[in-house]
């Protein structure tokens, strides 16, 4: 076995991650032999200052990532806007593939493909974010011989991405992100000797071309490996499969991939909407029912004002009902976390 070099960085955040992004990269050093691609969740159609952020931040320059332009050692390239931030033979991909657990750029997307071009000379790191994207991402390096290095939850603004990671994968290399600058510029220059590794499962060849080209995930099928399960997809209501037993990740037929606590949130979401939606065409009817009741009673048409006036009761009845419920779930949900 021939010695190798890590010379792909990959790093994912959410929120609370620019703050550590800030702190790790003041602390690589000027010469890093190695490419670095940053993919932090942001929002479809918005702007991002982050590649002026960190190239401000540290020695290293820093700029959005370009399609098709070489993997620069040395150089920090960020996901744009409503793209995957991929690897291919030394280039940078990006692709408008499914978004994953809502997100797009996702960090297992960027996370896979790195573990499936560069294998053990890819170091993933994972900084603070809410819930779970990247733990799958990060197993998929370290399977494929690469290294995992995670923020210390106890640091991150939020720590459910680095605990998940850490539930994920075991790993020498749970650091402050000031630390982790410091380390990167230490295993990036270590040879190590490349090992043997199985083939790549099928599986994650198949979410690697669903994020590169959007392609149906129609190589799995219910009642085979990949059961139904009695969920559907909160981006466009399909069947959801699991395809990743434990870990409890789900993908529709179209391709949307959502992990178990991603599609919770995106649920209570869709509830919240749903709650707020009735709430506010409770109210409306409510005050409509009340203008057409003084119409008609204007009118002398007596019997018309009441059934008005009764439609009206009815609706703000139920609009109190449901207002009173949304209350007291706040309260319930305000004092579970004080508890914790």
């Amino acid at each position: 076995m021939s010695p190798v070099r890590r010379d792909l960085v990959v790093i994912g955040a959410s929120a609370g991650g620019i703050v550590a992004l800030r702190s790790l990269v003041a602390n690589l050093p000027e010469e890093f032999p190695a490419a670095v691609l940053v993919t932090v969740h942001l929002g479809i159609g918005a702007r991002s200052a982050l590649p002026l952020i960190l190239d401000r931040a540290g020695p290293l320059p820093a700029k959005t990532a370009e399609h098709g332009a070489d993997l620069a050692p040395g150089t920090i390239h960020v996901a744009p806007p409503d793209r995957h931030l991929l690897t291919d033979d030394g280039k940078i991909v990006l692709s408008r593939g499914l978004t994953e657990s809502g997100h797009r750029p996702a960090v297992n997307a960027t996370f896979r493909s790195a573990a499936l071009t560069a294998g053990p000379r890819a170091i993933g790191v994972v900084l603070s974010g809410m819930l779970d994207d990247g733990a799958a991402g990060l197993r998929a390096i370290v399977d494929r011989g690469g290294v995992a290095v995670v923020q210390e939850p106890a640091e991150a603004l939020f720590a459910d991405m680095p605990a998940n990671a850490l539930g994920e994968v075991a790993t020498e290399y749970v650091l402050t992100a000031a630390e982790i600058g410091l380390t990167l510029g230490k295993l990036v220059r270590q040879p190590v000797d490349e090992p043997v590794v199985p083939p790549p499962p099928a599986a994650l060849l198949v979410e690697d071309r669903i994020a590169r080209d959007s392609v149906a995930f129609v190589s799995v099928r219910p009642g085979e490996n990949a059961p139904p399960s009695g969920y559907t997809c909160p981006d466009c209501q399909c069947a959801l499969i699991a395809i990743d037993d434990p870990r409890e990740r789900f993908r529709c037929r179209l391709g949307h991939a959502w992990s178990a606590g991603a599609l919770l949130g995106a649920h209570d979401s869709q509830f919240e909407h749903a709650v707020s939606t009735a709430l506010r065409s409770l109210d409306e009817k409510a005050a409509f029912a009340r203008k057409l009741e003084r119409r008609s009673r204007d009118r002398g048409q007596q019997s018309l004002g009441h059934f008005y006036a009764r439609s009206g009761g009815e609706a703000a009845d139920a609009a109190d009902t449901l207002r009173r419920f949304l209350v007291e779930s706040l309260r319930g949900d305000t004092e579970e976390a004080a508890a914790q």
